[in-house]
């Protein structure tokens, strides 16, 4: 089974704005086809943006987002990171321990930080944007027919 992180705006799409580059990422794993990692440090990260004014969301909303989500990911237990090359942007740096933590095979992000990391280090996964993602799935056969 592929073993994914997700940063926080690529959540953002599956689980709030349904961005089409995401639609093929979120059918896989709401057919448990893929295994979407977390931790306590980015799903804190999610609860604090979930409540951005810009999002425009109720309360019920942001229960019905973050209940949705918790649903379909497990939940992967703190500890170390193997060495890892340090992202520019350091919000982003839990994303990078996580993905190396949990075994994951992708860190799926949009974020310039760490698309940056690609191919200058040797990681023990990919960090790929949405659409790669979606390429690598279906290639895989973990698609939906």
């Amino acid at each position: 089974m592929l073993r994914i992180v997700l940063d926080t705006n690529v959540v953002l799409d599956l689980f709030h704005w349904a961005n089409a580059d995401a639609v093929p990422i979120m059918a896989a794993l709401e057919a448990g086809r893929i295994e979407c990692l977390v931790d306590a440090s980015t799903l804190d990260e999610l609860q604090r943006v979930l409540t951005y004014p810009q999002l425009n969301l109720t309360p019920a909303m942001i229960a019905e987002r973050w209940t949705r989500y918790g649903a379909l990911v497990r939940q992967v237990a703190a500890g170390e990171a193997p060495p890892l090359p340090r992202c520019k942007d350091r919000d982003d740096q839990k994303f990078l321990e996580l993905a190396a933590r949990s075994g994951a095979d992708l860190l799926v992000s949009k974020d310039k930080a760490l698309l940056k990391l690609r191919g200058r280090t040797k990681l023990a996964f990919r960090i790929v944007k949405p659409k790669d993602a979606c390429a690598l799935i279906d290639a895989a056969g973990l698609s939906l027919p």
